[in-house]
């Protein structure tokens, strides 16, 4: 396996993945926190963090199936955030007796329209190509990023944005012809998705994204929590939060004291 990873902790496992623009330090204010009950695995994706840019267009679900087989790992935890939840749902859909429970953190999903407003952004950002600098500040000069660019992890936000930027850039020869804004794939039939489900979400983030949650209300065991302040990265700005969110879910008692925000069907 030539994805990169990084483990701790023991016991049951939850594997993390993480958002577009960014790598498995994504999660690493949560998974210390969570690694004193659990297993916890971040990877960064193909073409991410320190793992090797894809030769092809890739499977992400299935670079999941082969990080999890190359680890004998037979059943986990998902918990994805953004793209990360698009691909964790994909995973749970196509392979459902090999994940326990899905934590979702502002999922994206897979066949969804985004707004024009958006789309647009997305051209701006693929029309700067190859100017790292102005593809990050096209990138993170969305409402989605406001409260992380305001905060104490702003520097970590942008050097994040900029690392994974100029990484996709080595892989460009993959995507530039590809045509980005063609024919979308049909949404999933999340009515389908038998695993029991957190949707976490900040109450600062986009209203695409909360269209999306409102889509993944057709899964019949799910839960949903809003934490107040945050944007689309609640994972460095709130991860306090974010963790105890999970870790309630989870059952773990010793996550029973905080105040959890509210968590609801």
């Amino acid at each position: 396996m030539d994805l990169h990873y990084e483990i701790q902790g023991n016991g049951e496992p939850i594997v993390f993945l993480h958002s577009g623009g960014t790598d498995l330090r994504d999660w690493e204010f949560i998974a210390p926190k969570l690694a004193q009950f659990y297993k916890c695995i971040a990877y960064d994706g193909r073409g991410t963090g320190q793992s090797p840019s894809p030769i092809e267009f890739g499977d992400y679900v299935e670079d999941l199936k082969n990080l999890l087989d190359f680890l004998d790992i037979d059943n986990t935890v998902l918990v994805g955030h953004s793209i990360g939840g698009r691909i964790a749902t994909d995973f749970a859909l196509a392979y459902p007796q090999r994940v326990s429970k899905l934590v979702l953190v502002a999922s994206g999903l897979t066949g969804y329209q985004f707004s024009s407003e958006l789309v647009q952004r997305f051209q701006e950002i693929l029309s700067a190509v190859p100017n790292v600098e102005k593809m990050t500040q096209l990138s993170l000069d969305l409402p989605s990023y406001q409260v992380v660019l305001a905060s104490p992890q702003r520097d970590r936000m942008i050097e994040m944005a900029k690392h994974n930027t100029r990484r996709g850039l080595e892989w460009q020869h993959v995507w530039k012809d590809v045509q980005v804004w063609g024919e979308l794939p049909p949404i999933p039939p999340l009515n389908e998705l038998a695993v029991k489900t957190l949707f976490i979400i900040g109450t600062q983030d986009i209203e695409d994204c909360f269209r999306i949650a409102d889509l993944f209300k057709q899964v019949p065991d799910i839960r949903f929590a809003r934490i107040e302040g945050a944007d689309h990265m609640p994972t460095l700005t709130h991860p306090l939060e974010v963790s105890s969110l999970i870790g309630e879910f989870l059952g773990e008692a010793k996550y029973s004291g905080f105040h959890l925000g509210t968590i609801h069907k």
